[in-house]
C-alpha cells in the first residue's frame, strides 16, 4: 500500500497528532500562562478526537437493537466518557484562567518568567531572614551548652 493511500485512510490519526503535537509544543515554548492554557485545551481535544475515532466501528450502527439479523454496533461508551471529560476540560480550563486571573493580580504579569523572577526576588529577604533566624538559635544553642559545660566544672 502506498504511502498516499495509507494518509487517507487515517486522516484523523493525522489531525490527532497534529492537534496533539501543536498543543505540546505551545505549553512548552510559550511564557504566556494564557496561552499556556490554550495549548493545553488543544491537546485536550486532540485526546477527545482520539478517542472517538477509537470508538467508531466502520458500518457500526447505533447500539439499539433491531428485529433484523446480524448489525455491527459502534461502542457508545467512548462518546459518553468523552462528554465527561469536555465538562472535566473546561472546569480545568475555567480554575486555570481564575488562577492565572489571580497571579496577574498578585504580581501584575502573566509571564512565567517575570513571574518566577519575582518571586524569587521576593522570597531572598525571607530567606536570609530564615537564615538568620537559625544562625541565631544555633548561636543560643552553642551558648547555652558552653554555659552549662563551664557551669559543671
Amino acid at each position: 500500500m502506498d504511502l498516499v493511500a495509507t494518509i487517507t485512510a487515517n486522516w484523523n490519526y493525522l489531525i490527532v497528532i497534529l492537534l496533539m503535537m501543536g498543543g505540546l509544543f505551545i505549553v512548552i515554548s510559550q511564557n504566556n500562562m494564557v496561552k499556556k492554557l490554550v495549548g493545553l485545551a488543544i491537546f485536550q481535544t486532540s485526546v477527545f478526537l482520539f478517542y472517538i475515532t477509537v470508538g467508531k466501528v466502520a458500518g457500526g450502527t447505533a447500539p439499539i437493537l433491531m428485529s433484523y439479523g446480524k448489525a455491527a454496533y459502534s461502542n457508545p461508551l467512548p462518546h459518553v466518557l468523552i462528554l465527561t471529560a469536555i465538562v472535566v476540560g473546561v472546569a480545568t480550563t475555567a480554575l486555570g484562567l481564575a488562577l492565572v486571573l489571580r497571579i496577574h493580580a498578585a504580581f501584575g504579569s502573566i509571564e512565567e518568567d517575570e513571574v518566577l523572577a519575582m518571586k524569587v526576588n521576593d522570597s531572598l529577604p525571607r530567606v536570609s531572614r530564615i537564615l538568620e533566624q537559625q544562625s541565631d538559635r544555633l548561636g543560643d544553642r552553642q551558648g547555652q551548652v558552653g554555659v552549662e559545660g563551664e557551669a559543671e566544672k
